[in-house]
């Protein structure tokens, strides 16, 4: 029996019932209402002023004649005003559980991407400054959108746009210069303190804002001093990027810096001209936007500013990879920036058949505010993942399975385990909303946590290293019970949680659905004997596909999933 699992075969027998081309078709919070439900009748008396449950009636009565739609759907049934539910058929889970088992690594992936490019800019640190915290956001949110886009067939490349230009190089410049310091001799904690100290004294003489624009202002016309300089500095930065980059498992396609673009303003800035965008305000040359304040893209004293790069990295982005899409993983803060960006971008005719999107994330903060490097108020991201793997490393030596492990395998596990709690604490929360650091929560290990979802991946792996499945006949021919159906029904729409998480660039949608899975799996596990007995073959067969779908939801968020815990 080969059946279709995903939505779009209810949608389109929707369609044909209704006559209808856009359909809201959603998997209810409670179970009991069946896995798909969709308000289209109550949409459509509404426009034609009908009964919405007569209305119901109708749809439903077309619906249980579709052949197509009675091979996956058990039950339809209409509810409260109008809403119509869909229940899939025990045959039709018991096929797609063989479907899981066959995919393996592959389940839920689709080739809904294929022949589409899309870019997604993510992390993008400061040069000088030590990770904090506050950039862990758009570096795990980042590569877990990269994850999600190319399991579902897109050609997705990452982009590390570093912030290695700009004012704040000018303070640098003037810090290292007056105080005689040799650049290759320091240290990217040397180098925080000078831009901490430089912005502290700034406070109490103004006067030193004047002394970085100035320095910004040779260091963009090629002095050579102020190019040694910056280019230690760059050196020194990235190296200790990469060192944090290999700590979280994280690998960006490309790193381009703001400095990349140096050479390539000038071809946009004239575009900006010919087309007749550029006007003069106040010495400055700026574009103006309806609704929007002018956009700055030479400051009065003759140097660029980020929109300008962001101009230029555009146009590079554009004439290299030829994008469908290109996403900014960019805190909220930046949405005005993005919005002038895209609205030039659209005068200047690059947005034709293409789109851009900003994913504005919340910010990490503290319970009195925002962390600021400038003000030295901040959490050191290493410090985080260090305090989070001693955390995992005491409970792995406290738990039974974690007696049976070696020194240097407990050391990985801790790794795996410490690391995962911290990015799958942030990865849980809906990107645009704000996060105050806590200490205490950042490091959970249980409940809705990566240790959770990665003991209950293991626990499946373990059953399986005892069990020993042959070759299955799929669908099997029996009746699963409670447990075993609210497994399957929750098993089988993972594919469809995917997209909707690339979708709506939401990674804590799949949290969300991996947490339930484990509970689900964990329920089951405790109520039923798995090895033995009449249903073994399809009891492990269900534990397969639990530990398959866990490791890779795990692997789309950039979560590990040891054997052993």
């Amino acid at each position: 029996m080969n059946v279709r699992m995903d939505r779009d075969l209810i949608s389109d027998s929707l369609k044909k019932a209704s006559r209808e081309e856009d359909i809201n078709l959603e998997i209810p919070e409670n179970e009991e209402f069946g896995d798909y439900s969709t308000n289209l009748a109550m949409i459509l008396a509404k426009r034609g002023r009908r009964n919405s449950q007569k209305v119901a009636q109708e749809i439903v009565r077309k619906l249980r004649k579709d052949m197509n739609l009675t091979d996956i759907v058990s039950r339809v049934e209409i509810a409260g005003p109008g809403f119509i539910n869909f229940y899939l058929s025990n045959t039709a889970l018991l096929v797609e559980l063989g479907n899981i088992i066959r995919r393996g690594a592959q389940y839920g992936s689709s080739n809904l991407g294929q022949k589409k490019t899309i870019i997604i800019d993510y992390s993008s640190p400061n040069i000088a400054k030590r990770f904090g915290i506050g950039h862990l956001r758009s570096t795990i949110i980042g590569q877990s959108l990269y994850n999600l886009y190319k399991f579902l067939g897109y050609k997705v490349i990452g982009d590390n746009h570093l912030g290695d230009w700009g004012t704040q190089f000018g303070s640098l410049l003037y810090q290292i210069t007056s105080k005689k310091l040799d650049p290759s001799k320091l240290t990217i904690d040397n180098l925080e303190k000078l831009y901490v100290d430089f912005h502290r004294e700034e406070q109490t003489n103004p006067s030193l804002h004047e002394e970085a624009k100035k320095w910004f202002k040779k260091l963009e016309e090629g002095d050579i001093l102020a190019r040694k300089i910056w280019k230690a500095v760059v050196r020194i930065s990235l190296a200790e990027f990469e060192r944090i980059y290999n700590l979280l498992g994280v690998k960006i396609d490309f790193t381009y810096g703001e400095s990349f673009y140096e050479n390539k303003m000038p071809a946009v800035i004239e575009e900006i001209r010919k087309r007749g965008l550029l006007r003069e305000s106040e010495g400055a040359q700026v574009v103006q936007l309806e609704g929007m304040p002018p956009a700055i893209i030479i400051k009065s004293d003759g140097t660029t500013t980020y929109l300008t790069r962001d101009l230029a990295t555009i146009k590079f982005r554009l004439k290299k990879w030829n994008p469908d899409f290109i996403v900014y993983e960019v805190g909220s803060e930046q949405t005005l920036h993005f919005k002038q960006l895209f609205e030039i971008a659209r005068l200047l005719g690059w947005a034709e058949n293409r789109q851009f999107v900003h994913i504005g994330h919340g910010l990490i903060r503290f319970r009195h505010g925002k962390m600021s490097t400038r003000k030295g108020d901040t959490i050191r991201l290493e410090e985080v993942l260090n305090q989070a793997r001693e955390k995992a490393k005491k409970i792995i030596a406290e738990s039974k399975t974690g007696r049976g492990l070696k020194e240097n395998q407990k050391e990985e596990v801790a790794r795996a385990v410490g690391i995962g709690a911290v990015k799958y604490f942030d990865l849980m929360h809906h990107p645009t909303t704000d996060i105050v650091f806590d200490w205490g929560k950042i490091f959970i290990l249980e409940g809705n946590s990566a240790p959770y979802l990665q003991y209950t991946a293991a626990r499946a792996k373990s059953v399986l290293s005892r069990a020993k499945l042959a070759d299955v006949d799929f669908p099997f021919n029996i009746e699963p019970n409670t447990e075993e159906i609210l497994l399957l029904r929750w098993l089988v729409k993972f594919p469809e949680v995917i997209k909707q998480a690339a979708y709506n660039f939401s990674p804590n949608l799949l949290c969300n659905y991996l947490f339930n899975l484990a509970q689900k799996f964990n329920n089951f596990y405790n109520q039923h004997r798995i090895i033995g007995g009449e249903k073994e073959e399809f009891r492990i067969s269900l534990t397969k596909a639990t530990s398959q779908v866990l490791t890779n939801g795990l692997t789309i968020l950039g979560l590990e999933s040891p054997e052993r815990m």
